[in-house]
């Protein structure tokens, strides 16, 4: 009997100090991870999986042990695919905790409305937790892409604007390649034949378009602008487009002054003849579509005519005399 004494109570002494070890693992062990750590967890993996993976990654010092309380706790049924992110210096309570709250998507839906500029895409993937605008513009303004044989001033114009979904972690330079890929998926099937019958190379079509898409309100004037365009660049005249100077400021204005026309910039179409050296915009298809196909006409001018609409004229005269009906 003395000796089943002794037995009992050494089992329950090395009950208690397993206990007390095992409190101190879940409740009190802080020395992983050392640092913030992001985690995806992806859909149909199991918990033991999930566990040992943390453990491979560094968040918790043993993965059976996440396991067993994950389980005991009723967690490992709750836990969704998403990404986690844990502190430095989180105990298997604290883990499992952030694992309950259910984390953050994986991916996100990001849409980019015709007529953003690499800018504005820029700050929006940087909003929703993509890129940073820095990381973005960088790859913009530093990479090129070979079009009709024409290598391109970086990419902007060429980020096609549409709803993409990307995964929380992907490059910049993947993105921007996601955006310019469907660029090349979306050029009408004739854009080669009808560029080189017009004499233009893609890239100058291109910015044609994102000047169109800049301007235009409405569709059925987007191939009228277009023949305006391409009616003043043959005779040599400034295309005197406002939303190139938009384009060229360094802060964006809804409403212009005289002094901003004077803007020292190849972006000033006042000032210089021929196209701007790059895209202003990046361009939808409508709009790429206009620049390859414009309206035969002999309209030179336009000014903003409300509801969306301009008012095309074929001379001076007559444009100084809309500009009176409607700017005044």
């Amino acid at each position: 009997m003395k000796f089943l004494r002794v037995a009992l109570l050494a089992l329950a002494a090395a009950v208690a100090a397993c206990a007390v070890i095992v409190a101190e693992l879940v409740f009190g062990d802080r020395s992983f991870p050392v640092a913030p750590t992001s985690f995806e967890v992806g859909s149909g993996v199991s918990v033991a999986e999930i566990a040992s993976a943390l453990e491979r990654a560094g968040v918790v010092r043993s993965g059976l042990l996440l396991r067993y309380y994950l389980r005991m706790s009723g967690i490992a049924s709750h836990v969704n695919a998403a990404v986690y992110d844990f502190r430095a210096h989180e105990s298997v309570a604290d883990v499992a905790a952030v694992l309950a709250a259910g984390g953050r998507p994986s991916v996100s839906w990001v849409t980019v409305p015709e007529g953003f500029t690499a800018r504005q895409i820029a700050h929006r993937l940087d909003a929703q937790g993509l890129s940073s605008a820095a990381d973005f513009l960088d790859v913009v303004w530093h990479q090129s892409l070979l079009l009709d044989n024409t290598l391109t001033r970086g990419l902007e114009g060429y980020l096609y604007p549409d709803t993409y979904q990307f995964r929380h972690g992907a490059s910049a330079e993947f993105i921007a390649t996601v955006m310019t890929e469907q660029f090349r998926q979306k050029l009408p099937r004739d854009w080669q034949s009808a560029a080189h019958r017009l004499g233009y190379t893609l890239p100058q079509i291109v910015t044609l378009a994102s000047i169109i898409e800049r301007e235009a309100r409405v569709d059925g004037e987007r191939r009228i602008m277009a023949g305006v365009y391409y009616n003043r660049l043959r005779r040599g005249m400034p295309l005197e487009v406002d939303a190139t100077i938009e384009y060229a400021l360094p802060k964006h204005k809804n409403v212009l002054h005289y002094r901003d026309l004077e803007i020292d910039s190849p972006y000033n179409t006042y000032t210089h003849k021929g196209l701007p050296p790059t895209p202003i915009s990046n361009p939808g298809v409508r709009s790429i579509s206009a620049a390859l196909h414009p309206a035969k006409t002999d309209y030179l001018y336009y000014v903003y005519a409300g509801n969306g609409r301009h008012h095309f004229s074929r001379t001076l005269e007559e444009q100084k005399a809309a500009e009176q009906r409607y700017l005044h």
